[in-house]
């Protein structure tokens, strides 16, 4: 008997305490805190947001509307994406809510090719938007990556492609105001790399997963 409590003794002075699952609403609120304004300031640093664009969103209710969905979709999946790394904590409703807002916001820009939500026009068009819609994307999903690897996903595929989502509508949306108007450019050039972002969002986790040992 005294064997028997001596071993449950040392047991238990050799347990680590285990921590507590960050809240994952609130590291989604301050991921997207960061995000945006990092980006915000990125994209005035290139070059200058459309000059009509602020007029637009109070004028336009259509173009107001793609804007509002957008950003819905924006929080929507950055809340699902910290929730999946969170075990217990994405319901399948939310989830079907968050990726069904994402697919609405692209489909009003696929049924803008038929009845656009502002006239067309060249107006605001930046060079590089396309890299710029990547890149700028690139940053906020190692953030969110990093943060996702100090929680406890069950599913870290799912996890990081729903990051990968998030991380580029961020950009995709801004890109609204900040570049031309035009529903295929917006799909081509502003959509498309943020699709691209979410794509390699997987493969970028497992680089990162083959770096920790080394980086440890």
């Amino acid at each position: 008997m005294r064997k028997s409590e001596q071993l449950i003794v040392r047991l238990a002075a050799d347990m680590a305490p285990v921590q507590q699952i960050p809240d994952p609403g609130r590291w989604a609120g301050v991921w997207l805190l960061c995000s945006v304004v990092a980006l915000v300031i990125a994209i005035h640093l290139t070059g200058p947001v459309r000059a009509t664009a602020g007029e637009q969103l109070f004028s336009e209710w259509r173009f107001a509307l793609e804007m509002l969905v957008g950003a819905t979709a924006a929080v929507a999946l950055a809340t699902a994406a910290f929730q999946a790394a969170s075990p217990g904590r994405l319901s399948s409703g939310f989830l079907k809510f968050a990726v069904g807002v994402g697919v609405m916001w692209v489909a009003g820009f696929a049924f803008g090719l038929v009845s656009p939500a502002l006239e067309p026009s060249m107006e605001g068009k930046r060079a590089h938007c396309v890299f710029e819609s990547f890149f700028l994307g690139l940053l906020p999903l190692v953030a969110a990556l990093t943060l996702q690897r100090k929680m406890y996903a069950l599913n870290p595929v799912m996890a990081a492609l729903l990051a990968g989502l998030a991380a580029g509508i961020l950009p995709a949306l801004y890109m609204q105001v900040a570049c031309m108007y035009e529903p295929m450019h917006v799909l081509k050039f502003h959509v498309a790399p943020g699709l691209l972002l979410a794509v390699c969002a997987p493969l970028l986790l497992m680089a990162m997963e083959r770096l920790r040992p080394s980086a440890g």
